[in-house]
């Protein structure tokens, strides 16, 4: 029988604590990499590290849509990054440095051309942006 990760339980299996302890034995990014490529798929790579981004360009606030165009990610997996950023176990807001509603209290937006702008009234604003200006 196929083992299964659940909610309650994924973070007590010895499978999982044996990855964990693995890629804390790397001692570089080199070794990090290595052992992944041997680990995983390319496809498996490509969307971990698609996911990355999205999380990276969610708490930069870049539009769901100006993600999945920049990354190539459907609205879909934005989405549910985007879940995980807000309510998961706080990995993406650990390594990437944000709090919850992403990284909203920016002055200067960040667009996908990689050209900064600053917020005025043509800028696209989000709703939590819009209330956390008028805070």
């Amino acid at each position: 029988m196929k083992r299964r990760f659940t909610e309650e339980s994924w973070r007590k299996e010895p499978w999982f604590k044996a990855l964990c302890s693995a890629f804390r034995q790397c001692k570089s990014e080199e070794e990090v990499g290595s052992f992944l490529r041997d680990i995983a798929t390319l496809g498996e790579l490509q969307a971990l590290s698609e996911r990355l981004e999205v999380a990276r360009l969610l708490g930069r606030g870049y539009s769901y849509r100006q993600i999945a165009a920049e990354t190539g990610a459907s609205t879909t997996t934005v989405t549910r990054v985007a879940h995980f950023l807000e309510n998961g176990e706080g990995g993406y807001r650990n390594f990437l440095k944000v709090h919850r509603h992403h990284d909203m209290r920016k002055l200067i937006k960040v667009e996908p051309s990689g050209e900064a702008k600053s917020k005025n009234k043509n800028s696209i604003q989000s709703p939590l942006q819009k209330y956390l200006e008028k805070s």
